[in-house]
C-alpha cells in the first residue's frame, strides 16, 4: 500500500473515530499533497509525499517558535498534535552511525575532496536521507568532512 493510500485509509477512520484533530491534520496533508501534484502535474511517489510531510512538519516548528514567542500556548500545543499526527507517516528515522556510514559512501563516490565538493555530496545525499534525517545537520557533517 502506498503512502498516499494508507494517509486516505487513516482519514477514513479517523472520521468513523470522530477524531476531530488528527481528520483535520490528515484533511490538510491531503491537501498539500493534491496542491504539489495539480502543480507538477505528475502522481507523487511516496518519496515526493515525505517531501510534502517534512516541509509541513518544519513549518509547524517555526509556528510554535513564534506562538510560544507570543505567549499563545494553546495554539503552540495544537500544532504540535499536528506534528504528532503528521510524524506518524515520515520513514524510520537514521541513527547518527547510519548517516556518518552514508556520508562517507556519498564522498567516496562522488570523489570530493575540498569543501568546493561539498554541493555534490549534499546533491547525492539529499535524495538519500530526505524526511529521515535533519539535512542542516547532515551538512554540518558533510563539511566538517571535507574541511578536515
Amino acid at each position: 500500500m502506498s503512502l498516499k493510500s494508507r494517509i486516505v485509509e487513516d482519514m477514513k477512520a479517523a472520521m468513523r473515530a470522530r477524531e476531530p484533530a488528527k481528520l483535520s491534520t490528515i484533511r490538510m496533508l491531503l491537501a498539500g499533497i493534491k496542491q504539489k501534484e495539480v502543480d507538477e502535474r505528475v502522481e507523487l511517489s511516496d518519496a515526493d509525499v515525505v517531501v510534502v510531510i517534512d516541509k509541513m512538519i518544519k513549518q509547524r516548528r517555526e509556528s510554535i517558535a513564534q506562538f510560544e514567542a507570543g505567549a499563545r500556548l494553546d495554539l503552540a500545543a495544537a500544532e504540535k498534535a499536528e506534528i504528532d499526527v503528521l510524524r506518524g507517516y515520515m520513514p524510520r528515522p537514521l541513527t547518527p552511525e547510519e548517516i556518518d556510514a552514508l556520508i562517507t559512501a556519498a564522498v567516496e563516490e562522488t570523489g570530493a575532496s575540498g569543501v568546493s565538493a561539498m554541493g555534490k555530496v549534499m546533491a547525492l545525499l539529499k535524495a538519500r536521507l530526505s524526511g529521515r534525517a535533519d539535512m542542516g545537520e547532515v551538512s554540518t557533517k558533510v563539511k566538517a568532512r571535507l574541511s578536515g
